[in-house]
């Protein structure tokens, strides 16, 4: 039976969240956190030198992603269990309430943690090493990948199903996102540009401004603007412009070394 203290590492890129979860952890009774990493590479040296019971992982991060470094765990046959913590929408949490790893949303509550706490120990005692546990997990992950890949745009009253990658920008007008893609345009049912967002790969779909979701390879031509900001001019029949915040100006120049 798995009684002795709990060794647990935290990997996130964002130091505020992985103090956080460092902090719960620590008031729990028989867990020890062993150590901290801020990217994927880290994480598996972090991993491989401090043999924790179980690694708390970030999903979106530099280097290797969450799911890259449980494909390594995997792959080396390590002890460690995985518990994926990240931001999605509460139906892709619901879609992994399973008993083989955990996956929390963030902002982690303590008493959603301290249940996984106790689901980790259990599992441990059921399958020390681990393995059938991530690797079911892995398969339902690829699984929802693919469920991911289809949106619903509601054009006039009916909904056209286009696959993620037609989609060349989101715009939110009061209550209502407007999506255009290569076949039509028409609004979504999701409520926020956070939502949808959610839904989309992250490196092609950028929010380069708060009302604004583009997809970085339906770009046609980028225009210089006042004091160092850019238009996009997009794909659409339109050639609908957009305009860049100056956070996302800079990330956008860097990217395309502009």
């Amino acid at each position: 039976m798995m009684t002795a203290e709990l060794k647990a590492v935290v990997v996130d890129d964002e130091q505020p969240a992985r103090e956080e979860i460092c902090f719960l952890l620590d008031h729990m009774d028989g867990v020890k956190v062993v150590g901290q990493a801020d990217n994927g590479v880290t994480a598996l040296t972090l991993i491989g030198d401090a043999a924790p019971h179980v690694a708390f992982l970030d999903i979106q991060m530099p280097g290797l992603t969450g799911f890259e470094v449980a494909q390594v765990i995997i792959e080396k046959r390590s002890p460690a269990q995985v518990v994926f913590v990240t931001a999605y929408d509460q139906y892709a949490i619901d879609a992994f309430e399973v008993n083989a790893v955990d996956y929390l949303l963030k902002p982690v509550e303590k008493a959603r943690l301290e249940l996984a706490v106790q689901r980790i120990r259990q599992r441990l005692n059921a399958d020390p090493t681990g393995q059938a546990g991530i690797e079911r997990l892995m398969r339902l992950v690829a699984n929802r990948d693919r469920q991911r890949q289809q949106l619903a745009v509601k054009v006039n009253e009916r909904f056209l199903l286009v696959q993620a990658e037609e989609v060349i920008f989101a715009s939110v007008e009061g209550d209502t996102i407007h999506i255009a893609t290569g076949q039509a345009s028409g609004t979504s049912n999701y409520r926020t540009l956070d939502e949808l967002q959610a839904r989309l790969d992250p490196d092609v779909f950028w929010r380069v401004h708060r009302s604004h979701l583009v997809n970085i390879n339906k770009i046609k031509e980028i225009v210089p603007w006042f004091s160092r900001n850019l238009i996009l001019r997009m794909k659409d029949a339109k050639g609908t412009e957009i305009p860049v915040s100056r956070s996302q100006t800079k990330r956008l120049r860097e990217y395309l070394k502009l």
